[in-house]
């Protein structure tokens, strides 16, 4: 709150509208974005002018680059001209590819209505400036309706939804029908379309194909022909099996660096097809590009293919038939889930987590080295309960406030933060807003005093490590300042203390602080330094 946006935020609260508190600018659009991600229903973060702007651009970029509808309502310059301390707003968010609508007295309400749909509409956020004289003046209504009242504009991105065209399909129909290994990898862009996901599994049956997504579209898939998560995340005997596929088609994800396992999750000879809304995302391995959203162009796909692998030329039931998926293996950590150095073990932790913490939960993960253990040995109740933050902008220090607005999405559900040391140090303002509003949370500390990613890629190759390390923090002890429970676990039998606050009803919050291991590298990233840094000691699988 401040200057530019009190009139606002008293007319809202005092007429009985939720107000959402964070401790930091960046955190209210963090949480805004969270909350879309948790619930699939767009956000509203507030802040106030000048440095209170600036202070959000990190999580709006993250916002505008992980294509998340949400809507900032921000103060702004006068009508009558800049005073001295103001700054290029509108330049700034257009910077982060960020529309803003700046508001004048002729019926404000239809320009916020069309800055929804827009949002909505585009899957990108949008800014909604207040100029600072306007906000006490009266506004005036129009006679009739206004063009964004009755229908929005074009910018509203209304063609998202339009059926492909049959040229622009034959591409793709042609390298399905005759693929020997066909492998649909789903995005959250499936999620987000209406139908996508059914569309999704429908046409794998039809092809007999394997299917695999990203980390925010788990459940998506399966459970039939289901090889989990693509890329970096996933396990490496299935990440084996997607490597083999002849043809690829990924729909509504991005294909970034930890989707593709750093160019290694699909083979060199498969042909890569990609499906998504906006051209400007086709990946250099794409063969063929189709822009349309996710539902609506696997629907037209259905159309255009058999209605089972038989029809499809697949007398044997095609590759799903043919190969076997291996069962995750059962790690077996040591007893007491410690590494060699005698830190803690995180992927012994990760999987201590998965059958200590509610099943009903939500995931929030910060980036970080660590980002790679949950998704590994932990599992998720529906596609919506795993949120990255963060990671298309390359941020780390969102993870506080983005639990709040999980939280606050999903309130039913105990919210799982798990953050760095590094970042959560940089977010520590809102550990107590997530404290104090959270009806169930835990914040999972992967402690390792260190930018464990930094460590491992630039450490590893001879560089001065001295910066990179982080005298370690006690961050249960300082939850415990902000009226949260938690300790700080040396073994795996300290993990007794969260199972018994779980027994007692996952009431409050509470911290783990994990000092874990610098010697466990993450298997997607020792891929990433092609043998720059050793791989991790396995834990033993039975």
């Amino acid at each position: 709150m401040g200057n530019g946006n009190a009139h606002l935020i008293s007319e809202l609260t005092s007429t009985g509208f939720t107000l959402v508190t964070v401790r930091h600018e960046a955190g209210a659009v963090a949480a805004a974005d969270a909350y879309y991600r948790a619930s699939g229903r767009v956000g509203t973060a507030t802040v106030t002018y000048g440095a209170g702007f600036t202070n959000t651009l990190t999580a709006l970029a993250e916002a505008s680059l992980a294509r998340i509808p949400l809507v900032l309502i921000v103060g702004d310059a006068p009508t009558t001209g800049p005073r001295y301390f103001d700054i290029d707003q509108v330049g700034m968010a257009a910077a982060a590819g960020v529309e803003t609508v700046r508001l004048d007295e002729q019926d404000p309400a239809a320009q916020v209505r069309d800055a929804y749909a827009r949002a909505a509409s585009g899957r990108r956020p949008v800014v909604v400036a207040i100029p600072y004289d306007l906000v006490e003046v009266p506004v005036r209504t129009p006679a009739g309706p206004s063009a964004e009242s009755a229908g929005g504009s074009p910018a509203d991105g209304g063609t998202a939804g339009d059926a492909p065209a049959e040229a622009d399909l034959e591409p793709l129909v042609a390298a399905l029908r005759t693929a020997e290994r066909p492998l649909l990898v789903a995005g959250r862009g499936v999620l987000d379309s209406p139908g996508g996901p059914e569309a999704m599994r429908n046409l794998a049956d039809r092809l007999g194909a394997l299917l695999a997504t990203s980390v925010m579209a788990r459940t998506v898939a399966g459970p039939e022909g289901d090889l989990g998560i693509a890329g970096g995340f996933g396990r490496l005997e299935r990440v084996e099996i997607m490597r083999q596929a002849d043809v690829v088609l990924v729909v509504g994800a991005s294909m970034n660096p930890f989707q593709m396992r750093y160019g290694t999750v699909f083979g060199s000879e498969a042909t890569v097809l990609q499906v998504d809304v906006d051209p400007a995302r086709r990946h250099q391995r794409t063969a063929h590009f189709l822009p349309a959203d996710a539902g609506t162009a696997l629907r037209a796909l259905m159309g255009r293919v058999g209605a089972s692998p038989a029809e499809n030329g697949r007398a044997d039931g095609g590759w799903r038939a043919r190969q076997p998926i291996p069962p995750a293996p059962r790690l077996a950590p040591s007893e007491d889930g410690l590494a060699a150095d005698g830190r803690l073990d995180p992927r012994a932790m990760a999987l201590a987590l998965e059958e200590i913490l509610p099943r009903e939960r939500t995931f929030v993960q910060d980036g970080g080295h660590f980002i790679g253990w949950i998704p590994l040995m932990c599992s998720v109740p529906d596609a919506r309960s795993h949120t990255f933050v963060g990671t298309a902008f390359q941020s780390i220090g969102l993870g506080f406030p983005s639990a709040v607005g999980a939280a606050m999405a999903r309130p039913d559900r105990t919210t799982v933060l798990v953050t760095g040391d590094g970042g959560g140090l940089m977010a520590l303002a809102d550990l107590e807003s997530f404290v104090k509003q959270a009806r169930s949370g835990v914040v999972v500390v992967f402690n390792d005093a260190a930018y464990g990613a930094e460590l491992h890629q630039y450490a590893a190759r001879g560089l001065d490590e001295r910066a990179m390390l982080i005298d370690e923090v006690d961050f249960a002890a300082v939850g415990r300042t902000f009226g949260a429970e938690g300790i700080k676990a040396r073994s795996l039998q300290d993990l007794d203390a969260l199972r018994d606050w779980v027994v007692r009803g996952a009431e409050g919050v509470f911290v783990l602080d994990l000092p874990i291991s610098q010697d466990v590298v993450a298997e997607y990233m020792a891929e990433s330094m092609a043998g720059a840094v050793p791989a991790p000691r396995p834990l033993p699988v039975d």
